[in-house]
């Protein structure tokens, strides 16, 4: 008796189709699973007895062979609990065939039949829905993710009964419908607003042009000067989240396992803050078993790392490649997996080891030597991929008491989402994925924002006297033609890159520290 049961199984952000075929014979009473699953899937047989027999079904004493096709992929997790489950009742006869024709099955059993939600619905019915699959049987905790794949028919099952009453036509299932633009709205929440920060004019600045364009950014200041949470507000300043980047995220969001309990969708941007002690693998992905990391949990969104020196140098060193790329590759002997990386980095530190070097107020007990050995633990070269360099001072008592209201984020984020129109408008007809001054390549800098001859004398001097990197220098000339942008400027003037050079708080704290 033979019956096979259309799955799938995750593969990076996508997904691919799996064939749980079920054979069972007479002979020695036993139940194998085979087609390179891992200990997760093996354990299932334990799981899919139990719940057969608490279901009211008759487990049959045979003996059981269950393949997952293609066998030549490693199979993981616990999803093909129910296919594995349908495909023993239909090839012991105590399941109609004829309602599984383009069907796909996921789920986790519990011992008593209950149906347990799966990770990563969300690319799975995307990819079934692309290989011409018709519907898909999922847990009801994962029907209103699935069913955000138009052209596909999600059936939301909360046991293995009811499954198989609704394949028998015994339990009249409809395929759930979900309003996407309705999901979107009810899952926003509120993320904090820039009218809640007092002082810090010039910070909020420096924010404002790295939202506009895009720039990843450091801020550098001591104890208590609200870096936190100036960076914790950043996402409301960035343009709207659209839908499909809603449903980019939750991809990555659903196949890490971070979707809350009844959550369908991530409608704001992330915002990852990791700790320090994060792992090089915790912080791009990776793993026995690849899962993504936080750059890519941060996909459309923001990275933070505060205090950036505290975090293990070969952590900061893994982080370059997703800076330039925007996408993390993952090889291992077996396989290759990819996930999405496009996010902005935010990072803040302390000028010294004490944190008061550049306090006006308390002084600084660090050594020349501290301080350079503090510094040092932030590599050159990432710091050349960090655009906006920019001092958080202590914000005086004035400022802190005052009562006077502070622009809130709305009004910034007209002003971030008019610059980012400027710039897709000229970028119109060269590479799709440019969406961003950040992204520009060198030779798109130099046709894109060319600069006159007095600016380019101002850009020279300040190369010469802070000895910084080509890197560094192209990166000047991408923040010089966002704040034209954000002046409404078409070209880049004098202003604009006097402007940006003072955006390297950084090089001139090492001076202090030579």
């Amino acid at each position: 008796m033979f019956a096979e049961i259309l799955s799938a199984a995750l593969l990076g952000v996508d997904a691919y189709q799996v064939k749980v075929e079920s054979h069972l014979e007479n002979g020695q009473v036993a139940f194998t699973v085979v087609g390179l699953p891992d200990n997760a899937v093996k354990e299932s047989r334990e799981r899919v007895s139990a719940a057969i027999k608490n279901s009211g079904f008759v487990f049959p004493n045979r003996r059981i062979t269950v393949n997952l096709a293609p066998a030549d992929v490693r199979k993981e997790g616990s999803a093909f609990d129910l296919p594995m489950a349908l495909g023993i009742l239909c090839a012991s006869g105590q399941v109609t065939v004829d309602r599984l024709a383009s069907t796909a099955v996921l789920g986790e059993l519990a011992l008593d039949g209950k149906i347990r939600p799966v990770r990563g619905a969300l690319p799975i019915a995307s990819s079934l829905k692309h290989e011409g699959i018709e519907r898909l049987i999922v847990p009801n905790e994962n029907a209103s993710e699935a069913a955000l794949v138009q052209g596909i028919q999600v059936f939301p099952i909360a046991s293995l009964r009811d499954v198989v009453d609704f394949l028998n036509g015994d339990n009249p299932c409809q395929p759930f419908v979900a309003d996407r633009d309705a999901l979107f709205a009810e899952a926003r929440h509120d993320i904090g607003d820039f009218s809640e920060v007092r002082g810090q004019n010039s910070v909020k600045r420096a924010l404002e042009i790295a939202a506009a364009g895009g720039h990843n950014l450091i801020m550098i200041g001591p104890p208590g000067s609200g870096k936190t949470m100036l960076a914790r507000r950043l996402p409301s300043i960035l343009p709207e989240f659209t839908l499909d980047e809603a449903l980019e995220t939750t991809r990555v969001h659903s196949v890490a396992g971070m979707m809350r309990p009844g959550q369908a969708i991530v409608a704001e941007r992330p915002f990852r803050s990791p700790h320090h002690t994060v792992s090089d693998a915790g912080l791009i992905g990776g793993g026995m078993i690849p899962r993504p990391g936080e750059v890519s949990l941060a996909h459309n969104g923001v990275l933070f790392l505060d205090e950036l020196p505290e975090f293990h140098k070969n952590v900061l060193e893994v982080l370059r490649q997703p800076l330039e790329d925007g996408i993390v590759t993952l090889s291992r002997a077996a396989i290759s997996l990819s996930y999405p990386a496009n996010f902005m980095l935010v990072a803040a530190m302390n000028p010294c080891p004490c944190g008061y070097l550049t306090d006006p107020e308390k002084e600084c007990r660090c050594t020349p030597e501290q301080i350079r050995r503090y510094l040092s633990r932030v590599s050159g070269p990432l710091l050349d991929r960090i655009d906006i360099h920019v001092e958080v001072p202590r914000v005086p008592w004035k400022e802190l008491s005052s009562d006077r209201p502070a622009e809130d984020s709305l009004a910034i984020r007209q002003r971030v989402s008019i610059a980012r129109q400027r710039q897709n408008a000229r970028f119109n007809g060269t590479r799709s994925d440019l969406y961003s001054n950040s992204q520009m390549t060198n030779r798109e800098v130099e046709r894109l924002a060319p600069l006159d001859s007095a600016s380019m004398n101002v850009l020279h001097q300040a190369i010469e006297r802070m000895g910084l990197s080509a890197r560094a220098y192209h990166r000047i000339r991408k923040i010089a033609r966002t704040i034209a942008d954000l002046e409404g400027s078409e070209t880049v003037r004098l202003p604009h890159v006097i402007e940006a050079v003072q955006y390297r708080s950084l090089d001139r704290v090492k001076d202090l520290a030579i």
